[in-house]
């Protein structure tokens, strides 16, 4: 349903402005923080300004998903493409999107599920395919044909992709140790054009056998928060966790908190409504260690962290 919005309902100049100085200034020294995804009506007054998507003077839903990634990259010089979990998108789509914004902004990227899921969850939209096993999981050659080569093109625009995997692996593998061997002699055959990064979302594969795969092979460890995983500023603790000349993070849930119970506290993601202290924390001391190393840094932080993704942002980058 369209709804009207106020003609006079600009962005908030302080936010706008003084979050893009400042991520501007973090970027020139290769430190990147963004958001994960920028479609999100909720931002519009403070990111977004709601008349540039009128349309027959009434809000366009279908224009400002179109074109608001335009408006976004005057704020922040980094997104993570969470759309890509769900597909290989097509050459026509890839050259869309890369058209829209020009360098040096940068894209993150999750890897397609076709990749990373050894078995097909039992859910109606895997079809015929729910619940039996994966043929292309950690399929080099199906990765390279179907992503790496469409992305070659812009390859100077990709900053990271990123590997999740979910419950299924701990379905899957009989421990940590034959994961980590399948996750290695697949991240070893990758071409190194690209930056890697792998994002676990069950605390018992954090175990030195995996930290070791993805040393062996210049790949991240993304540190994130979500439901069944320990604390950001836990999983730092863990030297072993340092495993790339760069660093990876997402803040995505509080940690023990399930996503549809995220939604429901936070949509439409106004605003801050439940400060996350310590994943703050834990984000400027990656961001303080990075900038002292003068390695680069990918964080990305979600609207379901705490409500409103840029007012996040913005705390976690004052005055570094």
């Amino acid at each position: 349903m369209q709804e009207t919005l106020p003609l006079f309902d600009d962005p908030a100049p302080g936010l706008k402005i003084q979050l893009a100085d400042r991520l501007r200034h973090l970027a020139a020294d290769k430190l990147f923080v963004g958001a994960s995804s920028w479609k999100y009506e909720g931002w519009l007054g403070q990111i977004y300004s709601p008349e540039r998507y009128f349309t027959k003077g009434r809000f366009s839903a279908k224009r400002f998903e179109q074109e608001c990634l335009v408006k976004y990259a005057e704020t922040f010089s980094i997104v993570c493409g969470d759309f890509a979990f769900y597909q290989f998108p097509t050459p026509a789509f890839w050259k869309k999107l890369f058209d829209q914004v020009p360098a040096p902004f940068q894209f993150a990227f999750k890897v397609p599920e076709e990749i990373t899921l050894p078995v097909f969850p039992s859910l109606p939209r895997y079809g015929m395919r729910a619940g039996r096993g994966n043929p292309n999981f950690l399929s080099a050659e199906i990765m390279q044909a179907q992503l790496l080569d469409l992305l070659r093109p812009y390859a100077d625009r990709v900053a990271l992709l990123i590997f999740e995997f979910g419950a299924s692996i701990g379905r899957a593998f009989d421990g940590v140790t034959s994961f980590a061997e399948a996750l290695s002699t697949f991240l070893a055959s990758l071409p190194d054009s690209f930056r890697y990064g792998v994002e676990i979302r069950q605390a018992q594969f954090l175990e030195p056998e995996y930290f070791r795969a993805l040393r062996d092979n210049g790949v991240a460890h993304v540190f994130n928060s979500w439901t069944e995983m320990p604390g950001i500023d836990e999983q730092i603790r863990d030297g072993e966790a340092f495993t790339a000349t760069f660093t990876a993070s997402r803040a995505l849930l509080r940690s023990g908190r399930g996503y549809e119970n995220s939604v429901r506290m936070f949509s439409p993601y106004r605003e801050i409504k439940e400060p996350n202290t310590e994943v703050r924390a834990a984000l400027r001391e990656l961001l303080i260690r990075a900038k002292k190393r003068a390695e680069p840094t990918f964080i990305f932080v979600n609207n379901r962290l705490e409500g409103f993704a840029p007012g996040t942002i913005a705390a976690i980058v004052e005055g570094i």
